[in-house]
């Protein structure tokens, strides 16, 4: 294998050449009482659930930590490195708990022949559940190995150290980790109770060590799976119809079959396809494939001029969220506003590709799904194969937080590689392809009604949310794409929500502020008129930017200073500390009086209300004669619980941030009535270099000993919030439509006058 083979397949080859690894997904005790948790990851049967983190599914030690004789330490997870950081971060924390330096270690990610099945890598659960459980095991790891040293040297457990790797006796004598792992069975349950090290005494955990994803992105190496390369590989492009529900009339196979390199063209029913010899040749036999192609059309698309109309008319399956009443004094003020999301493209900077090999019995897909065990499942059922019989081995992709088209690139490679056995198959989407095809961010639409009282309290709160699922992940065959134009189609599961407390659409819908009487309700819209799924943050996004702008709007009723009036309403000292911390470092101007075409925000969540507290305070400059928002400052505060890897934790912020002022300032997903219309990045505006901000600051407040808490999504909501109050404050104009882009902001600013 060349190229970035290595990437996929070298820590396999030692640790297949090392010895086998039994992981006992199916040595559970049959009498065992199971407990069910659905979260955005997945529902997971918890066999052990008194374990903390992934244990609870996966209890056994060595699934997660594996020693050869020749001191090779290898660490396994069932989340997918998608730019976090996370394989830098379970390095930290295996090599911390082990008493080893992190250069020891290799870690495995995502692969459904060797690792736990984690379901998706989403909801910002990889350190709180993977680092958790790698944690938990690598400590009772290090237990065994004393134990089985203790018995080797004849000596007291409590007098030996370990030090760089080895574990050392009171009187000198060394025993590496290879020496000592053959008395010491890692085979083992995993304890719950069982104490990991003192946070006191950490070198590795809280320090800022250097991503080893890194140098091979920086200097062009081969990094992702749109690098990789397989001896007598074969490239394939797929030939998309003109809308969703199109249906193939005609098209040109044996012609394009003759063209240079081109080995095979596959037609199944409406699903069009072309194999040749090299990429170029396989582009120029798509395109004219493409070109003969005639199609039977769909139905219509809905009118994106009256998006909100469209949504508030769908049929909603009622969810009720919270209903909480007491007494409160009564009204003094009661306000009421309502804000809307657009459909938001995912855009993955590297368009989706995915490599599969069959052998004839056994399938191999290289991919960089979220989730390679439920991706497995889908293939398997696609391909009328057995899922021991399918492979997948998760390789980073090219940018993407969410549901893009990984998953749907995977199908394809998969059917292609069925249909010509033998030698391997890469598919690469087009940029237009990723643009059209992929799941959208759903658009949603929020209304909220609030009263305060003669003081200002809050004393009541209405908040209602129209939304699609935030969710059509790989639950059957059927969710992925390709199936959708087979001769014999493939039906996609219903959507299904996402229950609270972590929630979907509904995400972060109850305010954690102290409010006495709080109705929340999801008006959750089963039918999906552009294709939808999960988007960083999910809900959380809208909702803390509906909750977060209309709590300056309550200020503002109140004659209260909106970091004031956020901290008289909370009771929980890690957010008011959060948000005193941000406030302090930017320096915020308590009471400050509108000043024209500058302004000051603020933004505050827990995300879900149960992860990383984030506080973003913004400076911003407003230009009246053409709406552009310049982003001066933005300072921001972060308690993720204990800290990782720092500089981990300022990136994910950071990008965080970025991401988020790029989908409230400039992006909306465009479509006419037959397709999508924002089909590359001239018609689908992103934040430019320009436009980002121009000054970036985070302070983090490390809490060692604390669980971790997942900080990948915490800046969104937030950011938008501390932009929008911003854009308020410098302009005394409260956009509720999202984006604010300069020109929704012109026209707002020009009625204004």
């Amino acid at each position: 294998m060349s190229g970035p083979a290595p990437i996929v397949s070298a820590s396999r080859r030692r640790f297949l050449a090392a010895g086998s690894l039994t992981v006992g997904f199916s040595l559970l005790p049959s009498a065992r009482l199971w407990a069910q948790a659905t979260t955005e990851a997945g529902t997971f049967n918890a066999s052990e659930p008194d374990l903390p983190g992934s244990l609870k599914t996966t209890p056994l030690l060595d699934a997660w930590i594996k020693i050869d004789a020749e001191s090779r330490i290898t660490v396994f997870t069932g989340k997918a490195e998608l730019g976090t950081g996370i394989r830098t971060a379970f390095l930290q924390i295996a090599a911390e708990q082990l008493g080893v330096p992190p250069e020891r270690l290799t870690v495995v990610t995502a692969d459904t022949s060797v690792t736990p099945n984690e379901g998706y890598t989403a909801g910002s659960h990889s350190t709180a559940d993977s680092g958790t459980a790698i944690a938990n095991a690598a400590a009772q790891v290090r237990e065994l190995l004393i134990q089985a040293a203790a018995a080797k040297l004849a000596c007291d457990a409590a007098t030996l150290t370990i030090e760089q790797g080895e574990i050392v006796s009171a009187d000198g004598r060394r025993l590496s980790f290879g020496e000592t792992v053959s008395g010491a069975d890692l085979h083992r349950r995993a304890e719950p109770g069982r104490p990991t090290k003192d946070p006191k005494s950490f070198a590795i955990v809280g320090q800022s060590h250097p991503r080893v994803d890194i140098p091979g992105k920086v200097t062009g190496g081969a990094s992702y799976v749109q690098d990789m390369r397989l001896p007598a590989m074969l490239h394939a492009r797929v030939v998309r119809p003109p809308s969703y529900a199109a249906t193939l009339a005609s098209a040109d196979i044996a012609g394009v079959r003759s063209l240079p390199g081109v080995v095979a063209v596959i037609r199944d029913g409406s699903y069009l396809a072309v194999v040749a010899e090299d990429e170029w040749q396989a582009i120029v036999a798509m395109r004219a494939l493409s070109a003969s192609a005639t199609w039977n059309p769909g139905p219509p698309l809905p009118d994106q001029a009256r998006l909100p109309e469209t949504l508030l008319k769908l049929h909603t399956e009622e969810i009720p969220v919270a209903n909480r009443k007491s007494t409160a004094a009564a009204a003094a003020k009661t306000l009421h506003a309502r804000f809307t999301k657009p459909y938001l493209t995912h855009g993955a900077m590297g368009p989706s590709c995915a490599l599969a090999q069959f052998d004839g019995t056994q399938m191999t897909v290289w991919t960089h799904t979220q989730g390679v065990f439920p991706l497995r499942k889908g293939i398997a059922e696609m391909l009328s194969m057995a899922p021991e019989h399918v492979r997948c081995v998760h390789v980073e992709g090219a940018g993407c937080y969410g549901h893009n088209g990984a998953d749907d690139a995977a199908a394809d490679a998969a059917l292609i590689a069925h249909a010509l056995p033998g030698r391997p198959v890469r598919v690469q989407w087009m940029r237009e392809q990723e643009h059209m095809w992929e799941p959208f961010g759903p658009a949603m639409i929020t209304d909220v009604a609030a009263s305060i009282d003669a003081t200002g309290q809050i004393v009541d709160w209405r908040f209602e949310i129209w939304s699609n699922t935030h969710n059509n992940r790989i639950e059957n065959a059927g969710r992925l794409m390709p199936t959708w134009f087979l001769a014999k189609p493939f039906t996609p599961a219903p959507p299904k929500p996402i229950p609270m407390p972590e929630g979907g659409g509904d995400r972060n819908s109850i305010p954690l502020y102290r409010i006495p009487n709080v109705y929340v309700q999801h008006h959750f819209l089963p039918e999906m008129p552009i294709r939808v799924s999960a988007m960083r943050s999910l809900g959380a996004y809208h909702n803390v930017f509906t909750i977060e702008s209309f709590i300056d709007e309550l200020a503002m009723a109140a004659g209260t200073d909106p970091i004031d009036f956020r901290l008289r309403h909370l009771d929980d000292p890690r957010a008011q500390d959060v948000i005193r911390r941000a406030a302090q470092r930017f320096g915020w101007e308590r009471n400050r009086p509108p000043s024209r075409w500058s302004g000051q925000g603020f933004g505050f969540a827990q995300y879900k209300n149960l992860m990383a507290y984030c506080a973003v305070a913004a400076h911003v400059s407003v230009e009246r004669d053409t709406g552009q928002v310049t982003i001066e400052r933005i300072v921001s505060a972060v308690d993720c619980g204990q800290i990782v890897n720092p500089d981990g934790v300022r990136n994910q912020i950071e990008g965080g941030i970025v991401q988020s002022a790029s989908w409230t300032l400039f992006e909306e997903t465009t479509f006419d009535r037959h397709t999508i219309t924002s089909f590359d990045w001239s018609t689908y505006p992103i934040l430019r270099f320009a436009s980002a901000p121009r000054a970036l600051d985070v302070e983090l407040i490390d809490r060692p000993g604390r669980p971790f808490l997942g900080v990948g999504e915490a800046a969104q909501g937030p950011m938008a919030a501390a932009l929008a109050n911003a854009v308020a404050h410098a302009t005394g104009l409260r956009v509720r439509a999202l984006p604010m882009s300069p020109a929704r902001l012109r026209t707002a600013l020009e009625a204004q006058v």
